[in-house]
């Protein structure tokens, strides 16, 4: 595995090394030793997957709240989506700031998202498939939201949203959002 740091400190793209030949390829996605020299999250405890019909489908801003605070590991397996990240941690000098990886099947690319950003997407073609690793469990007490039209913020989406759930068209804008700790 590549790991490229983003511009959010603890961010990281994760590009597959493929190993191959003519009968196609092999590639490591996980390696705990690896993670663990880049100082990342080691351990996932749930393992999930979306699907988006259509293209510009749009999911997100999501975030888990302490003691459920989770770091992910995002891949695309079918489709690509224009993955964002905010960072939403108290005291950290890039809050607010947003940094994306276009993920594609072909292409390979992860992106890992340690605790304490915001995550959200939007699909870039019809039935896109998204694979998520994830250090803790899902808690609906726990979560949390930032719009993703949010001005201040400020994500250029690269296509008008044609598809967004109720409850991510009312979610708060950064000012009324506590930090994360």
């Amino acid at each position: 595995m590549i790991f490229t740091s983003l511009a959010l400190d603890g961010a990281y793209r994760v590009d597959l090394e493929r190993r191959g030949d003519s009968r196609g390829y092999f590639a490591r996605m996980f390696c705990r030793e690896e993670f663990r020299d880049h100082g990342l999250t080691d351990t996932w405890s749930q393992c999930n997957m979306s699907h988006s019909a259509q293209k510009a489908t749009l999911r997100g801003m999501h975030f888990q709240r302490a003691p459920k605070a989770e770091a992910k590991l995002v891949k695309c397996m079918a489709g690509a989506a224009f993955d964002v990240i905010v960072d939403l941690r108290r005291g950290s000098t890039t809050f607010g700031n947003w940094a994306t990886v276009t993920l594609t099947a072909e292409g390979g690319e992860m992106i890992y998202i340690p605790q304490g950003f915001a995550h959200g997407f939007q699909t870039l073609t019809d039935d896109t498939q998204l694979l998520y690793f994830h250090s803790d469990y899902y808690s609906p007490d726990h979560e949390g939201g930032l719009h993703h039209a949010d001005p201040k913020v400020g994500i250029s989406w690269p296509l008008e949203v044609n598809s967004l759930s109720d409850r991510d068209r009312t979610l708060p804008f950064l000012s009324k959002v506590e930090p994360i700790s």
